[in-house]
């Protein structure tokens, strides 16, 4: 295990194109860090550069106690697993598990030819060959257990479905025993059902082996069901790093706010206005009353725009219908969805679309006119210009 460190870190292209730009992040010794965003957004090279498949143009990385800029990708114990599961279709699973083993190297690489060192290490070498196999077969079984792919070690990748070729894929980099696993979509080639189970699998390889782990998805559901902590970006920009319920919660910008949460967050464009001593939320078809404890942070923008962002689970939903004269948007419904637990209602208001998640028992039709309730506490007012959050 190991702490990872980037310390404004960049990255620029020819033609002085930035892909990361003055990335800083600390990783903790034994953490699972998801770094996502939409495809562009640089995660896949910052993970990259700390795999030493990118050369870094700016700052430095740190694994552990030491700086590896300049650190050959075989030297940095780390193991990555990628997408494309990069098997080798002529071995069975078991030789492609231990074949990362047979071609490492034991000799101390800073002992030269004709020192002591070397000598020593050359001996060691020749007694360590001898438990080499025994060692190897320890390892890829272990792996073989941990993964539940006992049955599958004379196989051979094209005798496999996807999701046991990524079992194979991971415990590859089990046996080598890294600091750090390092993983770049794996599961983008899987279908749906096989994505929740895997993601299960390796969360629950996360909490037995206890090893820092980095994540790159662009799947927000993955992200918040796996990582200790988030990285989202955006144009190779860090957002905001935060835990998945603070993301969640407390997004530090529109972008984020609409990029997390499925379905995604409401947004409507609004105004501050005040009358009796109350500020209300205005929007051509509804206003609505804000909570007394806001006040001091929006009153400045009273007579301004703002963005008023709400999640579809607190407009209509039971708990919102529930609070005693809560404020309610009037809507259209143009859609209905049912999805078993929950329906998601496609309203329109005015001139704004926006989706309730209600009571999958509420009845009602294409084309009727009802009054949605809004958890006004659990709602949001972002800055026009900044996009910052300011609720």
């Amino acid at each position: 295990m190991a702490e990872v460190k980037l310390e404004h870190v960049g990255k620029i292209y020819p033609g002085n194109v930035r892909a990361v730009k003055d990335f800083n992040l600390t990783i903790n010794d034994g953490e699972f860090m998801v770094m996502v965003g939409p495809s562009g957004c640089g995660k896949s090279t910052t993970l990259r550069m700390v795999a030493g498949l990118e050369e870094i143009s700016e700052g430095t990385i740190t694994i552990g106690d030491r700086v590896v800029n300049n650190v050959l990708p075989k030297d940095r114990d780390i193991a990555m697993v990628f997408q494309n599961y990069a098997l080798y279709p002529d071995k069975t699973v078991y030789e492609n598990m231990a074949f990362c083993l047979k071609m490492r190297k034991f000799q101390n690489p800073n002992a030269a030819p004709g020192s002591d060192g070397f000598l020593t290490n050359l001996f060691s070498w020749w007694k360590l060959r001898k438990l080499k196999k025994a060692e190897i077969n320890r390892r890829v079984m272990e792996a073989a257990d941990i993964l539940g792919i006992q049955e599958l070690l004379e196989r051979r990748p094209k005798a496999l479905s996807g999701g046991q070729r990524q079992r194979v894929a991971v415990g590859r980099c089990i046996v080598r025993n890294p600091k750090v696993f390092l993983f770049d979509e794996p599961l983008s080639n899987l279908d749906a059902k096989m994505r929740v189970q895997m993601r299960t699998e390796i969360s629950r390889l996360h909490n037995r082996l206890e090893t820092t782990m980095i994540y790159v998805t662009h799947d927000q559901t993955e992200a918040m069901t796996m990582g200790d902590r988030i990285v989202v970006m955006k144009d190779g920009l860090i957002q905001q790093v935060a835990t998945p319920s603070d993301l969640y919660d407390h997004p530090n910008n529109i972008f984020v706010a609409g990029f997390i949460g499925t379905p995604p967050m409401n947004f409507f464009d609004a105004t501050i206005e005040s009358k009796d001593g109350q500020l209300f939320i205005k929007e051509d078809s509804f206003s609505l009353v804000t909570p007394p404890e806001w006040k001091s942070k929006i009153e400045r923008y009273i007579g301004k725009k703002i963005v008023f962002g709400v999640r579809p689970e607190h407009i209509g939903s039971p708990t919102a219908e529930a609070i005693d004269n809560a404020p309610k948007i009037p809507a259209t419904v143009e859609v209905i969805e049912p999805m078993g637990s929950e329906t998601y209602l496609y309203m329109k208001a005015g001139a704004n679309g926006f989706i309730a998640r209600v009571d999958p028992h509420r009845t009602c039709n294409v084309g009727d006119v009802i009054d949605l309730a809004v958890m006004m506490r659990s709602a949001h007012v972002f800055d026009v210009d900044t996009s910052e959050r300011v609720i």
